[in-house]
């Protein structure tokens, strides 16, 4: 049986600028992307995305179609797997969750069963620190299963809970204190924990990441492959392969790859009269509601700020963006951009081009001719945000 992973555009906007340069599938939420969470509930491989599916012309096998917005449990995922072929599961507000099919019959036109508890959703991009906690307490499980932990030689690192503390082969822990008693954590495969670090859970660090001498990490927080950080960080997401390497606060936020905060950079993750955090709405193009108190910085990929950046409550940066300077700049920061609050130009595509590889180099990987020609297509693309593009070419 074949098994693919759909996405509709409303969605997909709604989750800019981390769906810029990735499915919804590939986001990391909790410990595991969605991808591999369905995998894992699945017991499946999914090499299939589909971005379309409304005009998407059906294989003509069994096929299993999942929600890519859909943060699947494992109750969730026995009702999917047991779908019937001309089935499809929905909640009750009647959001398509799965639906099975050998042939092209109109998705309205499949048998209905209804959900008996009420899924999560990624369907904004603040949602992927919203849901992060529970994520990471879902995942847990599914990332232990079948073994064991490697155990803390370190004779002066000090262990809460240790039954909800797993460290995967080839961690380096030294001096550090791991809180494990309000949830989870999850050290992954060759991570790197240094002297003088707290963790609360639920945390996870994934993959080859390190935290650099007195790092704080709170709660709800997930440090992506390859990352480094330090400093404080609170209920946030690191994507992978990003640096947050000294002091300063990041809270409520998204970071996505190869991502860079200089040293003292901070974010404002509070209103100081404690209202409702507007962000920046790809689709309305202005500022709208979040609903949420608490809410920092939503930062796409390849985007850097200098030392001592401070963003305010509930900033959105977009692609390839280097950010400096004094003072809070925007709380939209478009795509390419290159500036701070006294002002923005262009971030020029070929110095855009030359960073990232330079950047990429230090992990050993390298930027691929398809990732190439998306970022072109997102700089043209998000050439109507950059203002002064326009003002340039008026004075003109």
């Amino acid at each position: 049986m074949n098994v693919i992973i759909y996405e509709n555009k409303e969605c997909r906007k709604n989750l800019l600028p981390f769906t810029y340069t990735r499915a919804i599938a590939q986001i990391r939420v909790g410990i595991f992307t969605l991808l591999e969470k369905w995998e894992k509930h699945l017991k499946a491989s999914i090499n299939e995305f589909d971005f379309d599916i409304e005009n998407t012309e059906k294989i003509k096998t069994e096929t299993l179609y999942i929600n890519a917005s859909c943060l699947p449990t494992s109750t969730l995922a026995q009702s999917v797997n047991s779908l019937y072929t001309g089935e499809k599961l929905t909640d009750n507000n009647d959001e398509l969750i799965a639906f099975k099919t050998s042939d092209e019959t109109s998705i309205d036109k499949l048998a209905k069963r209804i959900l008996d508890e009420e899924p999560k959703f990624l369907k904004k991009s603040w949602d992927i620190f919203a849901h992060n906690g529970e994520q990471i307490r879902n995942d847990f499980p599914l990332a232990i299963d079948g073994k064991q932990s490697e155990p803390i030689e370190d004779p002066y690192t000090i262990v809460y809970n240790p039954r909800q503390v797993f460290i995967e082969k080839g961690v380096k822990i030294r001096a550090a204190i791991l809180n494990a008693d309000n949830g989870p954590i999850y050290i992954g495969k060759n991570a790197e924990i240094q002297e003088n670090s707290v963790i609360q859970g639920p945390f996870g660090l994934c993959e080859g990441a390190v935290i650099n001498m007195g790092g704080k990490m709170r709660r709800n927080t997930t440090i992506g492959p390859y990352s480094k950080v330090g400093g404080e960080i609170s209920n946030s997401v690191i994507l992978g392969y990003s640096n947050k390497g000294h002091e300063g606060f990041l809270g409520n936020s998204v970071i996505g790859e190869w991502c860079n905060l200089g040293a003292d950079t901070n974010t404002s993750n509070l209103k100081n009269n404690y209202s409702e955090v507007k962000v920046w709405d790809y689709n309305t193009e202005k500022l709208s509601g979040t609903g949420l108190q608490f809410c920092g910085l939503l930062m796409g990929d390849h985007s850097k700020a200098g030392i001592n950046t401070m963003f305010n409550t509930g900033t959105v940066v977009g692609i390839a963006a280097n950010i400096y300077g004094g003072g809070f700049p925007p709380k939209f920061i478009p795509s390419f951009s290159w500036g701070g609050a006294d002002g923005f130009t262009t971030h020029a595509f070929d110095k855009m081009l030359d960073t990232a590889e330079k950047v990429m180099a230090r992990r050993l990987r390298k930027l691929e001719k398809e990732d190439i020609e998306n970022l072109k297509n997102i700089f043209e693309k998000t050439r109507k945000f950059r203002l002064w593009e326009q003002k340039e070419s008026i004075n003109v």
